[in-house]
């Protein structure tokens, strides 16, 4: 009794000491680093205008069509998705697993739902909404527009009026849309949609003035209010990037307490990520993109921003300049996160899955999985085997620690005759011990260590287990239809026959029981 509970300790503690150096010294040491590295980046890199507060050398600019904090007007959170949906002109949009629409007017993505997710296990219930237009409640949507370095150009905003091609967008069918300013510019944007969750839009500004124009394109993911999050402290849910190929994850809470951050990088991408789901902003340029994490609280409603602004570019008379952008929406499917990062040189973008500190571990965890489930067809089958292999590797492990522990019990009555004889004497006590040990050839710690070489392969599964989109809804045997859930049923409600709904520590279900 007295191994059992001192193992359970050295488990215990071992898991502390992990989450403990975690919090106090590898947390700190990343956000000094961070820090120095802004810094750093202050220092070395000019400053590129930001769309909103932030000017171009020698020039105040903002985003075109938007205001300052304090002068946008009320958007009332009455009204329904459906009723800002039915207003004005807009472009349907459908590859299969997305459905939407784009707003002739402003050209803004801001309609998206996923057809192959739903909210409920039931395959006729909602499909999940990503992006929704201001004017709705819970408000997500891209921009993408030009900040001129003098105030007296026009370029398009939020209320422009494009002159759209007809029909859909769809793969192969891309969407054009034009405008004059009726001063010698012309913009031109071609949406494009690939089978997936992949936008990209190619832009262009021709000049037909006699005066060279400078101008900074830029783009933009703006969410309004803070989202529901599971509140697994292991899992990053909110704002996140990777410049220069490094990652960098920003809580809510952080980003509207620390305040506005920017970053400088060759290449990269920015965006929201959810347990689940992505939205991300990715530059076609290699030579300086500036991207910015702003909290712009309105109306006593917190709103999140984030910026991705491209060097500065002078189109002279005659000139064409032509930008290629690409936006993800969808869902975070590790398969085909790792296809757009080689095939547009996405840099980590397979990173958006929160695989955590056991990186090296949990994708190749994932892996494994994900190749059972195809042979054997149902996600918790997979589970299984695979912790059944886990158990097979570690077996060698675990049969040493199993003999340490049973030499321990032998030793028991031993043990109890040095504690009787030198209770009041811990150092003799301890000597006496010690050569006990020496003498029977035991090592008291042959019992744990094995365990806790197991631990970090444990918590990299559970890690796949929570953060994987495929075990979403998807169904065990039984009672059971979505693994990302917790059982249903519970032992304090005798598994549902009586009409009482126990709290969530109480939850204990079928399933836990029979193991």
């Amino acid at each position: 009794m007295t191994d059992q509970r001192n193992l359970i300790l050295a488990i215990v503690l071992s898991i502390g000491i992990i989450l403990a150096f975690q919090f106090f010294y590898e947390v700190p040491r990343m956000d000094q680093a961070q820090q120095q590295e802004q810094m750093d980046r202050a220092r070395s890199s000019p400053t590129a205008p930001t769309p909103g507060d932030t000017a171009a050398p020698g020039t105040s600019v903002q985003i075109p069509g938007s205001a300052p904090p304090g002068s946008l007007p009320v958007e009332s959170p009455e009204i329904s998705r459906e009723q800002v949906l039915s207003e004005g002109s807009r472009v349907a949009v459908n590859n299969g697993r997305l459905h939407g629409s784009l707003p002739v007017e402003g050209g803004r993505i801001d309609n998206i739902t996923l057809v192959d997710y739903r909210v409920t296990p039931d395959p006729n219930s909602p499909e999940i909404v990503l992006l929704t237009p201001p004017g709705t409640p819970h408000t997500y949507f891209a921009e993408f527009g030009w900040i001129p370095t003098d105030a007296d150009v026009a370029v398009p905003t939020k209320g422009t009026s494009w002159r759209t091609t007809e029909g859909e967008l769809a793969p192969g069918a891309p969407v054009t849309m034009d405008w004059d300013n009726g001063a010698g510019l012309m913009f031109r944007r071609e949406l494009a949609l690939d089978p997936n969750y992949m936008f990209t839009l190619t832009r262009n500004v021709t000049n037909s003035s006699d005066q060279p124009i400078t101008l900074y394109p830029y783009g933009l993911i703006s969410r309004w209010g803070t989202p529901a999050t599971t509140g697994f402290f292991v899992l990053h849910e909110g704002p996140i990037g990777v410049f220069d190929e490094k990652l960098t994850e920003i809580d809510y809470g952080d980003l509207a307490e620390d305040g506005n951050q920017q970053f400088t990088s060759n290449g990269g991408w920015i965006g929201f990520t959810d347990k689940y789901w992505l939205t991300a902003l990715i530059t076609g340029e290699d030579n300086g993109t500036t991207f910015n994490f702003k909290y712009v609280p309105e109306n006593n409603q917190p709103r999140y921003q984030l910026e991705m602004v491209g060097t500065g570019v002078t189109i002279q008379p005659g000139e064409t300049f032509e930008t290629v952008e690409r936006f993800f929406a969808g869902a975070k499917e590790v398969h085909l996160l790792d296809a757009y990062r080689d095939t547009f040189n996405i840099p980590l973008f397979d990173r958006a899955v929160d695989f955590g500190w056991f990186y090296f571990l949990t994708k190749p965890i994932f892996y494994l999985i994900d190749w059972l489930y195809q042979v054997v067809g149902n996600y918790g089958v997979a589970i299984l085997i695979m912790t059944l292999l886990v158990k097979l590797v570690f077996f060698p492990l675990a049969n040493k620690s199993y003999t340490a522990m049973s030499k321990m019990k032998a030793l028991q009555p031993e043990m109890k005759k040095l504690r009787e004889r030198y209770g009041d004497d811990r150092a003799k006590m301890n000597q006496e011990l010690m050569a006990l040990y020496k003498k029977e050839k035991v090592n008291p710690m042959a019992g744990c260590l094995p365990i806790v070489i197991q631990i970090p392969v444990f918590f990299a599964l559970y890690k796949v287990l929570l953060v994987s989109i495929e075990m979403r809804h998807a169904p065990f045997f039984g009672w059971i239809e979505d693994l990302s859930a917790p059982d249903p049923t519970s032992l304090f409600n005798l598994f549902g026959l009586i009409p009482w709904d126990p709290p969530s520590f109480l939850m204990i279900g079928g399933w836990p029981v029979m193991m």
